[in-house]
């Protein structure tokens, strides 16, 4: 893509996670590494999402040295980059507070396989990432941790975080995280829940 259409689309994905409640105020943020240039496109930090334009796009390199923008990037830039430098096949970072994968993030409790999507599309169970004050290296580095063969986790008393090589493919994952979490809670609440089979899984996997 070109810088213009990274832009577009960056803003098209937040606009649509705003809309679709996956964050509130200004909390969350989006990001999309284009490798080839070494550079990360980012959303500004504490911008109201509903005024957001293009022109409010931050590029940055993995350092966090602001190569154009006229705000400061997203306080999570060092999640990011994080997750950029650990996985050459990633190049889209969705972080959400979507509430109730927020709240099994405040039980510090994982999602198990509990719905044949969460396998498919995040590669089994939703790790949960030790918490870290915001902001700093140690919440990248946790999430780096438990991302190994996932697409995405639960970040401590934190929200949670999606991947991708695409911005609407780590968009969708964020999607499924909430789903599942939700899905689960209400489950929960009935009774007893079934986790699917670990062979199932493994064979899901292997595909």
């Amino acid at each position: 893509m070109t810088p213009a259409e990274i832009r577009a689309e960056l803003i098209r994905v937040t606009r649509q996670a705003y809309g679709e409640k996956m964050f509130a105020a200004t909390s969350g943020n989006l990001s999309y590494y284009d490798r080839a240039a070494g550079r990360m496109y980012i959303t500004p930090s504490s911008y109201p999402y509903d005024r957001m334009t293009e022109a409010d796009v931050m590029v940055i390199d993995l350092d966090g040295n602001v190569l154009e923008g006229a705000h400061r990037p997203s306080s999570e830039w060092r999640l990011h980059a994080a997750v950029y430098r650990a996985d050459a096949s990633v190049c889209a970072v969705v972080h959400t507070h979507s509430p109730y994968a927020t709240a099994f993030a405040i039980n510090n409790l994982p999602i198990p396989p509990v719905l044949y999507e969460i396998v498919y599309f995040l590669g089994g169970e939703i790790p949960v990432a030790e918490g870290a004050i915001p902001g700093t290296d140690a919440v990248g580095e946790n999430c780096v941790k438990v991302l190994k063969d996932r697409y995405g986790c639960l970040m401590g008393n934190h929200g949670a975080l999606a991947v991708g090589d695409t911005l609407a493919r780590a968009y969708t994952r964020a999607v499924y995280i909430e789903d599942a979490a939700k899905a689960y809670s209400l489950a929960l609440g009935h009774g007893p829940v079934r986790v699917i089979d670990p062979r199932d899984v493994d064979r899901i996997l292997k595909k």
